[in-house]
């Protein structure tokens, strides 16, 4: 499908305005507007499930926020963030509770920070995201 078709089921399916699309190692990741999100979900998860049944693909659905670190930590959910700050150069640094969940964040080669910095760059000035 295409990328407009999967929106527009989504809105159709949800009722919940998308921002973005994002499809990322078999993975549909939707960019919902701020407040919508728990319209997109719907009760008991039970639009994210159509909606994977319907595309037969996992979905990942995102809350936009215009604050940078707020979306940062929107994005990484529902992983956990100890602490998360901004230097002036447009490096955000996030520190994890444990090896485990810095692994998950950062993935295999970095891949899954890349994919967060990507994502992230698409709506703020962003230089790097680092893990420690």
């Amino acid at each position: 499908m295409e990328t407009m078709q999967l929106i527009k089921l989504f809105e159709q399916v949800t009722r919940a305005r998308v921002k973005d699309l994002f499809h990322y190692r078999g993975r549909l990741t939707y960019i919902v507007e701020q407040g919508d999100l728990w319209k997109a979900l719907g009760k008991n998860r039970a639009n994210l499930l159509k909606l994977e049944r319907l595309l037969n693909q996992r979905v990942k659905i995102v809350e936009y926020h215009p604050d940078k670190l707020q979306f940062i930590a929107n994005l990484i959910h529902p992983l956990r963030i100890v602490d998360m700050n901004e230097d002036g150069d447009g490096v955000v640094t996030i520190k994890g509770p444990d090896t485990k969940t810095k692994g998950l964040m950062i993935g295999a080669r970095a891949q899954n920070l890349r994919a967060t910095e990507d994502v992230v760059r698409t709506y703020f000035d962003c230089q790097e995201i680092k893990v420690i």
